[in-house]
């Protein structure tokens, strides 16, 4: 039945590197479970309730990914969306989270359809070769930023912006620990390499003093019941659905988890070498409506939009092929609903060398980028260097078609733009014109 499901011979893989994938990604990205309570929790939403609707979330869309696409792509409360959420739409614009919520399972929707008729899709493969080439490289940078800045490998200076950490922290060393052990096992070929570099960073941590173990389980204890959703289970707005302040707050949400995740999936499925020549994958319809119907049910739930994570790369340079590592994934966030104390214990200092790692891996794309041509090399630049420095897939997306229409015109070689390309830079341009206009008014 597994293999019919999820035709691992044909993907060349098995049962039990697919599960360790699984685990791998889910150690990679579970930090969601305290970040997003502790974001959406500010605009007043009960964080108890908030770590269940988030695990919940999580489940139901790495499921979709699975059993709808079978990509090895996990999926949870997206980082930046719940940003928007929180400090945009609730603590700025002044409206409730019953708003932002309304907003966010409306997106769902409205995504779904888009998918059902092939909007996404058609989008998808819209962009540019050269983009889908610079994408996962920017995404690297990116994630290996999140990677040593929750290491404390870099940290903020108000000159520079940023700078080397203290080395006397013992979570830098946790991290270049578990970075250099991951390293050699990577380089013996040794299986699950990533997922050892967790378990030894862990284990340093414990050593150092980062956390006590046995403390925390006398505690906290192993075994826990999830909190109850039922103060935020669908508490939807619907007074004012149709009011011009709901639109904009929608379309927002929606070119930020449109770009979000058609970066995320080009990273992941590069990764995987399931792109085509022409940078396309047969899955692309079905795996963006996984992320459809996951932000929907996420919505009812109680959480913020539900994206695909680039953290599942993780997961893919520990072997995983198919849906049976979102399987994986899937079962680990049930098994943190009940385990939760045990599961939260590992550092994010014990996480990091797996996003340094495959930063590492991600930018090899980068080669087939032609940088004798200017009107290829710059929006290639652009897309690459806006993510990690601007802390958003989405804007190094958004930037980098921008940047890509309006060199490919103004040189004269229009042709090479697409209509769904021109179209979007359209829409780009009224959206960053709204918001500096709001800047403007504040």
């Amino acid at each position: 039945m597994v293999e019919k499901l999820f035709k691992l011979k044909e993907n060349n893989t098995d049962i039990r590197k697919e599960l360790i994938a699984g685990v791998v990604t889910f150690l990679t990205m579970s930090y969601i479970l305290i970040v997003n309570p502790s974001i959406l929790g500010e605009t007043g939403m009960d964080k108890g309730a908030l770590f269940t609707a988030t695990t919940l979330a999580a489940i139901c869309g790495t499921l979709f990914m699975a059993f709808f696409a079978n990509l090895p792509v996990a999926q949870a409360s997206g980082m930046g969306l719940n940003t928007f959420f929180a400090v945009n739409v609730v603590l700025k614009m002044g409206y409730s989270w019953q708003f932002a919520l309304t907003a966010v399972f409306l997106e769902g929707i409205i995504f779904i359809f888009l998918t059902f008729f092939n909007v996404r899709e058609l989008i998808l493969k819209s962009i540019p070769r050269v983009l889908k080439d610079a994408i996962p490289v920017g995404i690297g940078l990116f994630i290996s930023l999140i990677g040593m800045k929750s290491a404390g490998i870099i940290v903020a200076n108000e000159h520079t912006f940023m700078e080397i950490g203290d080395l006397s922290n013992p979570n830098v060393w946790i991290a270049f620990i578990g970075l250099f052990a991951a390293g050699v096992l990577l380089a013996k070929n040794v299986k699950a390499a990533i997922l050892i570099g967790i378990v030894i960073s862990t284990i340093f941590a414990a050593i150092f003093g980062i956390f006590h173990p046995l403390d925390e389980i006398s505690k906290n204890g192993i075994v826990s019941l999830p909190p109850s959703i039922e103060p935020i289970f669908a508490k939807f707005e619907w007074t004012q659905v149709f009011t011009f302040d709901m639109l904009i707050v929608v379309f927002t949400f929606l070119l930020i988890n449109l770009f979000d995740t058609i970066g995320t999936l080009i990273a992941v499925v590069s990764k995987a070498g399931f792109l085509d020549k022409n940078g396309n994958f047969p899955q692309a319809k079905k795996a963006l409506f996984a992320d459809a119907l996951g932000t929907t049910v996420g919505a009812v739930f109680g959480t913020s939009t539900v994206t695909s994570y680039v953290e599942s790369t993780a997961g893919v340079a520990a072997g995983g092929r198919t849906g049976l590592t979102a399987v994986g994934t899937a079962l680990m966030f049930l098994g943190a609903l009940f385990f939760a104390p045990l599961f939260l214990m590992v550092p994010a200092s014990a996480t990091a060398p797996a996003l340094i790692i495959v930063g590492l891996f991600m930018i090899s794309s980068v080669v087939k980028i032609n940088f004798d041509d200017i009107t290829e090399s710059l929006p290639a630049f652009v897309t690459i260097t806006f993510m990690p420095f601007t802390y958003s897939i989405a804007q190094g997306i958004i930037f980098g078609i921008l940047s890509f229409t309006v060199i490919k015109i103004f040189s004269g070689k229009y042709k090479d733009v697409s209509i769904a390309i021109f179209i979007i830079s359209i829409l780009f341009l009224i959206k960053l014109t709204l918001d500096a206009i709001h800047l403007f008014g504040q």
